[in-house]
């Protein structure tokens, strides 16, 4: 069998189609939202990437620490064979589990990026031509079917990403991610904690305007792919705490009263001024919490590492 299989479950024109949807529907209610998917453009791959590097934004440094102090143990506790990643993109941090894995056989990278998937197999077949990788087109968001390969399985979906989901979309994403596995297969999980609220906003509304910039980017796409006239610039990035919920929630704030006109929607959608567009909201976690949610799917969690300061977590669980 070729070292590199790619298999696309994604229609081609289903990128274009979500994001028309997106718009439409949350341009069209009150208050108006838009899913934080839509940051990642080249543009915005690029500014995600100068913000991991920012002195405020901790949760990718605490999750490599934890994945460089604790690979051997997460290899030893799964036993995995193969290892599926949601949401692989440059499969950077995944390195240090492939180093630990020493009985891997199998890698599955899923991610709605054809060109990051080429891309990051190119580079670990060059390191590691022993590794067998079958790269997935799909969005494992929508339902998720896994190629064959040897078990035990390890399915991680790392960077704090399930707080972008909210409450019940978290729990429809778990238990199909339950659907997937098998006895004896396991789920390594990134989750953000919750800490100081002064931290949290500064991670999300740096002082150098990095992450302002990449808020005011899913404007951009809208305006190169749907003909928008949206004017970034009219709105103001906002960083704020919600303490009932546990979540940071980013947003966009028109400064001044405008009219915004998307020509291949047929829509044409007003702002007041101080108005709120809201693009993210990313929850943080507690142990428990996390122990609960997983439970609700069917989830048992075995192992709990956190980062030296108790910043960001990463839990391994197995089918209950």
């Amino acid at each position: 069998m070729s070292p590199f299989l790619l298999t696309r479950t994604l229609p081609e024109d289903a990128t274009d189609a979500a994001l028309r949807a997106d718009v439409l529907h949350g341009l069209s209610r009150r208050p108006k939202t838009l899913p934080p998917k839509w940051f990642y453009d080249a543009r915005g791959s690029e500014l995600f990437e100068e913000i991991t590097r920012l002195p405020e934004y901790y949760p990718t440094r605490a999750e490599r620490e934890i994945l460089i102090d604790r690979a051997g143990e997460i290899a030893a506790a799964s036993g995995a064979r193969t290892l599926v990643e949601l949401g692989s993109g440059s499969s950077e941090k995944t390195r240090h589990l492939l180093d630990a894995l020493t009985d891997l056989h199998s890698y599955v990278p899923v991610d709605v990026s054809e060109s990051a998937l080429r891309g990051a197999a190119e580079a670990l077949l060059t390191e590691r031509p022993g590794l067998s990788v079958h790269a997935l087109i799909a969005d494992f968001t929508a339902g998720l079917s896994l190629p064959e390969t040897p078990g035990p399985r390890l399915v991680a979906f790392l960077g704090g990403t399930l707080g972008n989901l909210l409450p019940s979309e978290r729990s429809v994403f778990l238990k199909s991610v339950r659907e997937l596995l098998a006895p004896g297969d396991t789920l390594l999980l990134g989750t953000d904690l919750v800490k100081d609220e002064g931290v949290l906003v500064a991670a999300y509304d740096d002082a150098a305007g990095v992450t302002a910039a990449f808020n005011r980017n899913v404007l951009s796409v809208v305006d190169r792919e749907l003909g928008a006239d949206f004017v970034p610039e009219d709105f103001a990035h906002v960083a704020r705490w919600n303490p009932r919920e546990e979540w940071i929630e980013m947003r966009l704030r028109a400064r001044r009263s405008l009219t915004v006109k998307i020509p291949e929607l047929d829509l044409v959608v007003p702002f007041e001024a101080g108005e709120e567009l809201r693009t993210e909201v990313s929850a943080k976690f507690r142990e428990d919490g996390v122990r609960g949610e997983l439970a609700g799917a069917g989830l048992r969690l075995a192992h709990w590492w956190t980062d030296a300061e108790d910043r960001f977590a990463l839990s391994l669980s197995t089918v209950d």
